[in-house]
């Protein structure tokens, strides 16, 4: 009785929790996947490209291979994960993928884009964890208080708590992953302008510093900007390219930085002038923003003092006034 009542709740919570997806989708998140979509298809042209130039290299090559060597590396690399596990769970993708509302898949497809993820991880696989997650949490809560004395609200109550936690633990990993990539790249933005001011005003092109400073540096900036590169030199134009890499990390900085290129090249003034005022800026943000974060120190502050220090500041305080206090009044 009370396992179908919480498999009742589940899919209700499931309902509702679909209900509010749909109502926070926007015209900006739906501009947002049609460029994803175009970018996943330019992708998947590139990945073609790469495996016909791999099967013309491995082509030439078979003649200084084996035949029976190569049928055995064939049956090694057919593992046991290949041939059983995988195909049942692209099996349940493909079943979840026909059930999941079109909504639900477009937005997970707007946070995979903006986390930077595209072609390393699904959107059948993310549907997947979070039908797992949603259905385990629920479960465990479910046993957790079987054998306890609650009563029967109580419990219906405890249930619905646990759906709740297992369908917005998904999304709270990948908003956490999301803020944790946009935090690196705005930490880094200041560094890598001022080295591509220095690049540029010492002679070379904008493309040419980027390319020098990518192989020196790393962290989720500098994997954005070797994209854009890839984009462009498979004949996507600069500006279509950077407006894409600012859409991905989605913050105020790269918007600025990336209009400003643009509005450089489209009017033919000085790139070196231009990428000088902007690692100024950029400089000048970062502090404003380190400022501003450490305003928030104080208040952050408050809870672990008024529940760590303030409590043994007391104790050593009071503790030793309200044992004269006990004596006297006792005497």
């Amino acid at each position: 009785m009370i396992f179908g009542l919480a498999l009742f709740i589940g899919i209700l919570w499931f309902a509702l929790t679909y209900i509010v997806l749909y109502a926070k989708q926007t015209p900006e998140a739906q501009v947002r996947r049609r460029l994803a979509m175009l970018i996943k298809q330019a992708q998947t042209e590139r990945a073609k490209l790469f495996y016909i130039q791999k099967s013309k290299d491995k082509k030439n090559s078979a003649d200084n291979i084996n035949k029976p060597d190569a049928k055995e590396q064939a049956m090694i690399d057919k593992t046991f994960s290949n041939r059983v596990i995988r195909p049942i769970i692209q099996g349940i993708e493909n079943r979840l993928r026909q059930l999941a509302p079109k909504q639900i898949r477009k937005m997970l497809e707007d946070r995979i884009f903006r986390a930077g993820k595209q072609g390393v991880w699904s959107v059948n696989r993310l549907i997947l964890f979070w039908v797992i997650s949603i259905v385990l949490v629920t479960c465990i809560t479910f046993f957790a208080i079987q054998n306890s004395t609650l009563q029967f609200l109580q419990r219906i109550m405890i249930i619905i708590l646990g759906g709740f936690i297992g369908a917005t633990l998904p999304f709270a990993m990948l908003n956490a992953n999301i803020r944790q990539r946009q935090k690196k790249i705005r930490k880094q933005l200041p560094e890598f302008l001022d080295i591509l001011c220095v690049s540029v005003q010492a002679g070379l092109s904008f493309d040419g510093a980027v390319a020098k400073i990518a192989t020196k540096m790393k962290g989720p900036l500098i994997v954005e900007f070797k994209r854009m590169q890839s984009d462009v030199s498979l004949g996507m134009t600069r500006q279509y390219a950077l407006t894409q890499m600012a859409k991905r990390c989605d913050l105020e900085e790269v918007y600025l930085f990336t209009t400003s290129i643009i509005q450089a090249e489209k009017l033919g003034t000085s790139m070196s002038k231009t990428l000088k005022m902007q690692a100024d800026n950029m400089r000048d943000r970062h502090r404003q923003f380190v400022k501003s974060e450490a305003m928030k120190a104080p208040v952050k502050i408050i809870f672990p003092m008024v529940l760590f220090i303030f409590p043994s500041i007391f104790v050593v305080l009071l503790f030793p006034a309200v044992l004269q206090l006990v004596k006297t009044l006792g005497n």
